[in-house]
């Protein structure tokens, strides 16, 4: 998968209604399962449910003295505002020692009045040891669904491996010192493509309201839809839910990492390895969506068929232990992308018809009948090609979402 990425600027007015509503004015290892969180680690209150969420993984170096300011999209609205900071990767205790969050207005400015400085436990200031994560304390305000939220961290002490998401098709914004409180954009010059320590952010919604996160790759991440417009395939979702009145499901969790594997680490663990820290441990959650596997037929050397089924598998009892739902998605065509071959290919189609009639997953939603060119089946539609024979562009982004049957997405209500 990519290992680039250009980050483009957006513009985003915020309406008055955003500003009233959010009270403006008021002050591993390989083929293996991922350890239990250690005992004693703090989980969100029962009635939240997660809003936002992206895959941690080591991004860098850590740095003393730097300012954060992230701009992420809610998908459900609600009360409550909580953050969840993550040092997963982290081999040195990281202090934050401010963090705000407020609504996006444009580019680093905020909505004037809308900043509001969270808590960790009454305390201002919050030090997250080496693999931990924090939860802050809830903000009493309401947070509508589909906001830019900015949240901003200052980090006066970290060290050693910085954790974030490297892929966030989003543009935000760093700088030096504690700018946290500003509402202006004056001290927040620096642009990145990257979030950093934040991996969650959670709301109370509406009672019954759950919440689907999609286990992904690059595609999943958004890799060729358009940076800061929220078109990867989980945002098209979360629009498609927002609007349909017969389920309960409606916040998306975007659990996607660039270059993810089922089976092997590379660019973050193996989805075996991370499933429980980036996925089953989110609040509200009601449905895995697993959409993955590309890559491990691509590898060199690549999986089997058998290795791949058998990793699926594992997925599906651990999902379905914890309580929850599991969908699965076939596996989408590639032929032209450099790594593509006829033996790869021939593990696609056998994989893909494991997920089609196995019955191990409660629903299967068929990406590859929906991509694949009707000339030839294992291409991409050149219509939903991104450029590159692997990655659907903004339009193949949506085609995507608008085939996930929505009631599939809670088989607790069928």
């Amino acid at each position: 998968m990519p290992r680039t990425a250009r980050p483009r600027g957006r513009t985003a007015p915020a309406a008055l209604c955003l500003c009233l509503a959010l009270g403006c004015g008021s002050g591993g290892t390989p083929q293996g399962g991922e350890p239990s969180p250690p005992a004693g680690a703090p989980t969100a209150a029962g009635d939240d449910v997660v809003t936002w969420a992206s895959s941690a993984d080591r991004v860098g170096a850590a740095v003393d003295g730097r300012g954060y300011r992230l701009v992420v999209h809610t998908s459900v609205g609600g009360t409550g505002l909580r953050v969840r900071l993550s040092n997963a990767f982290g081999n040195q205790p990281v202090t934050f020692g401010s963090v705000h969050a407020g609504l996006q207005r444009h580019g680093a400015a905020l909505v004037p009045g809308s900043n509001r400085r969270l808590t960790f436990g009454g305390a201002r200031s919050v030090t997250v040891p080496a693999g931990g994560i924090v939860y802050s304390d809830p903000l009493p305000v309401r947070v509508p669904a589909a906001s830019d939220l900015a949240v901003s961290l200052y980090v006066p002490r970290a060290g050693g491996v910085l954790t974030g998401h490297w892929l966030a098709m989003q543009t935000s914004y760093t700088t030096d010192g504690d700018h946290t409180a500003e509402e202006s954009a004056a001290h927040w010059a620096q642009r990145t493509g990257s979030w950093f320590y934040l991996d969650a952010v959670t709301v109370r919604p509406r009672p019954a309201a759950g919440a689907v996160a999609a286990l992904g790759d690059s595609i999943t991440d958004g890799w060729h839809s358009t940076t800061g417009l929220n078109r990867r395939w989980p945002d098209h979702l979360a629009r498609r839910l927002r609007a349909s009145p017969t389920t309960d499901v409606e916040a998306v969790a975007n659990a996607g990492i660039a270059g993810n594997k089922v089976l092997a680490a590379g660019p973050g663990q193996s989805a075996l390895n991370r499933l429980s820290r980036d996925v089953l441990t989110l609040p509200g959650l009601r449905t895995v969506f697993l959409f993955q596997g590309v890559n491990d037929i691509k590898a060199e050397p690549g999986a089997t068929a058998d290795q791949l089924i058998a990793g699926y598998r594992r997925l599906a009892d651990r999902v379905h232990a914890a309580g929850t739902c599991v969908v699965a998605a076939t596996i989408a065509p590639y032929k032209g992308w450099p790594e593509w071959d006829p033996a790869g290919e021939a593990v696609r189609r056998k994989v893909n018809t494991f997920l089609r009639t196995s019955g191990e997953f409660d629903a299967v939603t068929d990406f590859d009948r929906v991509l694949r060119s009707p000339h030839d089946p294992e291409r991409i539609r050149p219509a939903f090609d991104g450029g590159d024979h692997l990655h659907p562009n903004d339009r193949g982004m949506r085609a995507m979402a608008d085939a996930v049957d929505l009631e599939s997405l809670d088989c607790r209500s069928r």
